[in-house]
């Protein structure tokens, strides 16, 4: 059981830097990002050809994947999803943005089965089968790494949030948009800078998860899903639940699996999420009056 609990901490930390992301994209622009698993898988498979082609350690890709990742969702936010906002500005109930994104999920997805086919890739690499006993508990040194890895981006984006500028001006227009346009700060600037840093911290989890899961182009829709769940969760719009959900979210899933096939404990997650949102609708940290 301890152990169970060990291995759900070290994954649940992946499923909270994915669904960081997802959630700092919604909580600035109020956009629901239904390309969001698309856009790992495309940062995993960045990471493995960057790996494989250059000879790279896998963490060392991330000086290559994650600035990449953040000019994808500058270009993608600035050209395509402000475009359409734009354009549904007195819309009463837009959906363009949410349409387009689940677009873009369809041809990312597709265009990646045409590109790189339908088998499994692998990165291997000097630690991939090494693990460390502590007591009776095994820890694979991938999961290991990944974890430490996911540990320090968290801290430095709360550093980025908190303590810089740009971050301030982001936080600014999630919280009143037009309050901050009156301020002077670009509302425009700061969503596409949102919406780069939160694919930008996809890079960082596909750098994590590359060392030791198999990459194929529907590995975003599992994910996706999971970073969907997570932010649900925690509460829309909260940075901490994201975190809190995604440990709690592996914890559950890793520890279910003692006592049910490992394929079912997805299902034990999705049947208690939904028992959760029963007795409480806005999540772990979320707010009532947020809609």
């Amino acid at each position: 059981m301890l152990s169970a609990i060990v291995q759900g901490i070290l994954m649940g930390s992946i499923y909270g830097l994915i669904a960081l992301g997802l959630t700092l994209i919604f909580g600035i622009m109020k956009v629901i990002n239904f390309a969001h698993g698309a856009f790992l898988m495309l940062a995993m498979y960045i990471s493995y050809y960057v790996i494989v082609g250059l000879n790279l350690h896998p963490y060392v890709s991330l000086i290559i994947v994650v600035p990449v990742m953040f000019l994808f969702g500058y270009i993608v936010n600035k050209f395509l999803i402000q475009y359409v906002l734009k354009k549904e500005a007195d819309t009463r109930e837009p959906i363009g943005a949410l349409l387009l994104t689940a677009a873009l999920a369809i041809i990312l997805e597709n265009g990646g089965l045409g590109l790189f086919g339908t088998d499994y890739k692998t990165v291997i690499t000097g630690f991939s089968s090494e693990s460390i006993e502590v007591g009776s508990i095994i820890i694979t040194l991938p999961k290991l790494y990944a974890f430490i890895l996911c540990f320090i981006v968290t801290i430095l984006f709360y550093i980025f949030l908190h303590k810089t500028e740009i971050g301030r001006k982001v936080r600014a227009v999630g919280q009143d948009r037009n309050a901050a346009k009156l301020m002077g700060i670009n509302v425009e600037k700061t969503f596409n800078i949102a919406f780069g840093v939160g694919t930008a911290l996809l890079g960082t989890a596909a750098v994590a998860i590359v060392p030791f899961y198999n990459l194929h182009p529907t590995i975003g829709t599992t994910f996706g899903t999971m970073a969907f769940v997570t932010v649900v969760l925690g509460g829309l719009g909260s940075i901490p639940g994201a975190i809190i959900a995604g440990l709690l979210i592996g914890i559950v899933e890793s520890v279910s699996s003692l006592f049910v096939p490992y394929t079912l404990s997805p299902m034990i997650v999705f049947y208690g999420f939904l028992i959760f949102l029963f007795i409480k609708p806005s999540g772990l940290f979320g707010s009532p009056h947020d809609w």
